[in-house]
C-alpha cells in the first residue's frame, strides 16, 4: 500500500530529529588536529573538525553556551556550540593544555604544559590577570569549592602546586607522587592520580602533605565523579583498566578491562561511560551493568571527551567534569 505523499514526508522529517535524540560526543584527537563528532544515538562519527595541531582538553562556559577546546602548540582556543559543534570563534593562548573556569565563574585557568606557566584570567573578558613560571610540566587542574585556590600537579617535578587566586601568590610546592596528572576535590581532600605508580595520592590541601595512597592499577591517569555522586572512577592508562571508587570511603569497588589505554572519560544520560583509548584511537562505550564495551574508530591519540545530550546543564556537566 502507497503511503500518502504529506506522511511520507512526515516521517522524513521525524527521522533525522530521532537519530539527533541522544546528542552528540566530541573527542579531541591530540594526534590527528582534529575533533570527532559522534552521533550518540548510531555511535557513528559524523565528521571531524580541523584545528590546528594539537587538541587536548576542554571547558564547558558558564552560561552553557560555548564548549572551549584547548589546541595547545596550536596556542588558540576553539569556542563550539556544544549542540552542533558549529566553530563560534578562535582566541589565541599561550600553550593551552589543561583548562578550567572556576566554580564561581570568576576565574579562566590554563596550564601550560610545554611552556611551564599557569595562566590566571579574567572568565568574562579573557584578560590576562597573572602569569606563574611554574617548573615543571603543569598538568591538570581543580579548585578549592570556594573558587578561593587552583591546585595544579606538575608532571615534570613529581610534585602539586596550590595558588591563592585572592592575591595571586603560590601557597605551596611539594612533592606528591611519581608524574602526578588528574587531581580532584573531594571531601575536603585533594586526590591525585600518580601514572608511574599504581596509586591515588590523598593530599591535605592546606599544606600539600600526602596522608594516604589507594591503590587502583598501574599507570593512574585521571580521575571522575559520577554525576550522583556516589562513586569516582580512576582510569589506569598504563593497566588498561577502570577503578570505581566509593565516594565515601574511597575503596574500590570494581574494575574495568578497558585495553587501549583509558584516559579521559563521560558519563552519559543512559548510565553508559564513553571512555578515551589514548592507543587505540577509538572511544569505549561501556556498560557498566555488564562490564562490556563498544568500540568507536577516531583518530590518532584521542583525548579528552565531552558529550552533549538534549539541552546541556551546567551544574550537571561540572560535576561530571
Amino acid at each position: 500500500m502507497r503511503l500518502p505523499r504529506l506522511l511520507l514526508l512526515l516521517l522524513a522529517l521525524a527521522a533525522p530529529v530521532a537519530a539527533r535524540a541522544e546528542g552528540l560526543a566530541f573527542v579531541m584527537n591530540s594526534g590527528a588536529a582534529s575533533i570527532s563528532v559522534i552521533d550518540m544515538s548510531t555511535l557513528k562519527e559524523l565528521r571531524r573538525i580541523p584545528v590546528l595541531r594539537e587538541p587536548h582538553h576542554w571547558a564547558l562556559s558558564p552560561d552553557g553556551h560555548s564548549l572551549i577546546i584547548g589546541d595547545s602548540s596550536g596556542n588558540t582556543l576553539f569556542f563550539l556550540d556544544p549542540m552542533t559543534g558549529a566553530v563560534q570563534r578562535r582566541v589565541l593562548v599561550a600553550d593551552p593544555y589543561q583548562l578550567g573556569f572556576s566554580p564561581n565563574g570568576k576565574y579562566f585557568v590554563v596550564n601550560g604544559l610545554a611552556r611551564n606557566q599557569i595562566d590566571v584570567y579574567a572568565a568574562g573578558s579573557m584578560k590576562l590577570l597573572h602569569r606563574f613560571p611554574i617548573r615543571s610540566m603543569p598538568s591538570h587542574l581543580a579548585y578549592s569549592p570556594g573558587s578561593h585556590r587552583v591546585f595544579v600537579t606538575l608532571q615534570g617535578t613529581n610534585r602539586m602546586v596550590a595558588i591563592d587566586l585572592d592575591t595571586m601568590r603560590v601557597l605551596w610546592d611539594r612533592p606528591v607522587g611519581n608524574t602526578p596528572a588528574g587531581v580532584l576535590w573531594q571531601n575536603g581532600k585533594l586526590l591525585v592520580c600518580d601514572m608511574g605508580t599504581d596509586y591515588v595520592a590523598e593530599v591535605d590541601p592546606a599544606d600539600g602533605r600526602v596522608i594516604g595512597h589507594i591503590v587502583t592499577d598501574r599507570g593512574a591517569h585521571n580521575l571522575f565523579r559520577s554525576p550522583d555522586g556516589k562513586t569516582i572512577w580512576v582510569n589506569n592508562r598504563v593497566a588498561g583498566t577502570t577503578t570505581v571508587l566509593d565516594a565515601g570511603s574511597l575503596r574500590p569497588i570494581h574494575t574495568y578491562h578497558i585495553p587501549g589505554g583509558p584516559d579521559d572519560l563521560f558519563f552519559a544520560p543512559d548510565g553508559k561511560v564513553w571512555i578515551t583509548r589514548r592507543f587505540a584511537e577509538s572511544v569505549a562505550v561501556l556498560n557498566p551493568a555488564t562490564g562490556h564495551f563498544v568500540a568507536i574508530d577516531v583518530g590518532r591519540s584521542p583525548h579528552g571527551i565531552y558529550l552533549s545530550p538534549h539541552a546541556p546543564s551546567p551544574d550537571r556537566l561540572a560535576s561530571a567534569r
